[in-house]
């Protein structure tokens, strides 16, 4: 999501009246077998019960569904989810609908995905990746569908994947992605500002450490050295800032970002918030009200399904990775290259589902937390050494004699196991 200074049905939710003297048809059965099996996921999910209501309200908060190329827009059922997992998050920087806190709409009218976030769960469940993809990262675009469905956009040999979006849509994003890694990516949500700022409320804020002051009066975000409890605006521009962190560059924001997430990480893990229904309530209905979900994630089930995959990964399997890119240019514009061979690596141990470790450094917006929890894995967060198999960040994966694929230097990262702060600009 990009920074720029500023100039810049609901369902009836009434009980149905029961009217004893008429039978209930087939249908009305298989709804009411579908409610009872989502209450039922929920429960597993959240430890306490939720009620009916909740469900129904979900359900009514969802906005209209993406249908991606290749799906015919139904859903599977809660048990359908088995197995590895794909899903594309993309944060678009479009101000439509978001009112005037971030700029002019009038004015700013561009939709770029300024967030490209993958997110891969194991076949077993041991083990999840998210790899954060440069918002400059020159790529192929292949062919896609417009959104109004009057015919295609021609594909493109060398694009910064950050205007896929503004082609072809969240289903363009999509494809772009599946051509560059190799994955079929079955799931994928959008998100705006507000939705951002929407989904951290109802987490209840991420405690997030600052190593050193950050300002940036792109973003209006101004923190002190120290630990700071972020929520609503607070945690989306600290999200949303690069030029407060690291070299001012997206890639040290890519970095920042990570300090946030495995927080959050930590914070959905805790027990504290897995057993209180209400907040998970909560976090459910913000993210089926404020995403643009593709048709496949639509289905309450299938959402619940997902979460019940990852409540029980370990905290040091699971891994946030910025795909691995130097700076170059392309076509006359600056941005950044994939380093091949590296990705190769990343995404054939990820193919295979095998657990990974990383050597590279955190990033530039990053550092270690030097009051880190007694115990807690030491990290990288200065350039590797010459040897990259002398030092890790992240000791080999052994749980159930999983073989650790040992990722090279070039693949920065971090996993929610390993404490950090973000490293401001002052």
């Amino acid at each position: 999501m990009s920074e720029s200074p500023r100039t810049s049905r609901r369902v009836a939710t009434d009980p149905t009246i029961v009217r004893h003297a008429r039978r209930r048809g087939r249908s009305a059965v298989t709804t009411a077998l579908k409610i009872v099996s989502a209450t039922l996921a929920v429960v597993l999910v959240s430890g306490g019960a939720v009620a009916a209501y909740a469900l129904w309200d979900v359900a009514a908060s969802v906005k209209p569904a993406v249908t991606l190329a290749g799906q015919d827009g139904s859903s599977p059922n809660i048990d359908a989810i088995e197995g590895g997992v794909n899903l594309l998050l993309v944060g678009s920087d479009s101000r439509q609908g978001q009112g005037d806190a971030y700029g002019d709409p009038d004015v700013e009218t561009a939709e770029l995905n300024d967030v490209t976030m993958l997110l891969h769960i194991s076949e077993d469940h041991s083990s999840a990746s998210v790899i954060s993809f440069p918002r400059d990262l020159f790529v192929p675009i292949p062919e896609c569908p417009k959104e109004d469905g009057s015919g295609t956009y021609n594909a493109m040999t060398s694009q910064k994947i950050n205007t896929t979006l503004s082609y072809g849509g969240l289903a363009c994003t999509v494809l772009t992605v599946e051509a560059l890694t190799g994955l079929d990516i079955p799931f994928a949500a959008e998100v705006q500002f507000n939705g951002v700022i929407a989904l951290s409320n109802a987490v209840g804020g991420v405690d997030v450490c600052v190593a050193e002051p950050i300002a940036d009066p792109y973003t209006g975000t101004y923190l002190d050295a120290g630990t700071h409890t972020l929520e609503g605006a607070a945690a989306l521009q600290f999200l949303r800032t690069r030029h407060g962190v690291g070299d001012g560059s997206d890639l040290g924001r890519i970095s920042n970002q990570q300090v946030f997430l495995s927080s959050l990480v930590r914070t959905l893990q805790s027990s504290e918030t897995l057993s209180d229904p209400t907040k998970l309530f909560g976090i459910a209905k913000a993210a089926a009200s404020n995403m643009q979900l593709s048709s496949s994630l639509q289905n309450f089930n299938t959402m619940v399904s997902i979460a019940m995959a990852m409540k029980d990964i370990p905290l040091e399997q699971i891994a946030f990775i910025q795909y691995p890119n130097a700076y170059g240019s392309s076509g006359g514009q600056q941005g950044v290259l994939p380093i091949k061979t590296a990705a190769t690596q990343l995404f054939d141990a990820i193919k295979a589902d095998q657990k990974i470790t990383l050597t590279g450094t955190t990033g530039v917006g990053s550092v270690a937390d030097p009051n880190a929890p007694a115990g807690a894995d030491p990290v990288e967060t200065t350039a590797p050494p010459a040897d990259p198999g002398t030092e890790t960040t992240t000791p080999p994966a052994t749980a159930e004699g999983g073989e650790s694929v040992e990722l090279p230097s070039t693949i920065e990262g971090q996993t929610a196991g390993d404490y950090t702060c973000s490293k401001g600009n002052n």
